[in-house]
Parts: structure tokens; sequence; C-alpha cells
């Protein structure tokens, strides 16, 4: 995990790669209790039988559940001391390139773009890339948006 101390050394991070997550295991239990969560139940998610007939032969992550993985994932990545406090902002960009397969392994790469002030604090601008272990494209690719007040 890297450590930043501060406004002035996050500021200084910005064009720095920041690191990456653990793996982290989407198994079938964890795509469920999405779809329970939010009342997404297509079958390419969570019907095991009729997804093996289906274009990816299995049952696949939802997109927004692979999204949902960020601040998880970034938390493992990299901490700002002396905050008071973080939010969520938003996403300027977001694209699902490759689907994530039941089984498969999933980490975070986070690229800091930018930080500016806004948002009653700083506002912070990162790429996060979610990587499908073995895969040839990512997951999910965004720009995350942060709000931290100092």
């Amino acid at each position: 995990m890297r450590v930043l101390n501060g406004l002035e050394e996050l500021q200084a991070a910005v064009g720095e790669h920041l690191g990456y997550s653990d793996w982290v295991e989407i198994d079938q239990k964890r795509i469920d209790m999405f779809a329970e969560a939010t009342g997404d139940h297509q079958w390419i998610h969570v019907d095991p039988e009729k997804a093996k007939a289906g274009p990816f032969g299995t049952t696949i992550a939802h997109g927004y559940l692979t999204l949902s993985l960020i601040p998880m994932l970034t938390w493992q990545i990299y901490t700002v001391e002396g905050t008071k406090m973080g939010v969520n902002y938003g996403s300027n960009k977001v694209r699902f390139p490759a689907p994530v397969p039941v089984g498969s392994r999933v980490r975070a790469g986070v690229e800091l773009l930018s930080v500016t002030p806004g948002g009653g604090g700083q506002q912070v601008i990162a790429k996060v890339t979610i990587e499908i272990e073995g895969g040839e494209r990512p997951a999910c690719v965004g720009e995350i948006v942060s709000v931290v007040v100092f």
C-alpha cells in the first residue's frame, strides 16, 4: 500500500501509477448477491445451466458489480494521510471491454490523473483499470472522481 502524506504528496503523485490491489475471486455467490441487491437477475449472470449455452459459456459478473469493487480495491492500493474525509463524486468515463467469467480473479491498478480544487475539497481523478488474471483485455476501465477534504 502506498501512503501519501497530505495534499502536497498527493499532488506530487499526479501522473504516477500508484500500484495494484490483491487479486479477488469472482464466485457465483458474489454474483448472486449482487443480483439480489440490484434486482438484475439476467440469466447470463445467475443461471449457470442456461449460461453454458450462452455467448460466454458460463455466467459472468455484472459490469456494475465489477465497477462496484473499485472502492475496496483502491483502498488496498493507496491512502492519503491527514484527510478529514473522502467521498465518491462520480465517474467521467467507464467502459467494460471484457466480461468477467465466474471463477475469474480480478485486480485493480490506479494511475493518478489530477488533483484540483473542487467539490468542497480536492477533486481527485484516477484512472482505475480492473484486470482479469490471464485476460487480454481489462474488465473495466474508468476515470473515477473523488473529493478529499483535508
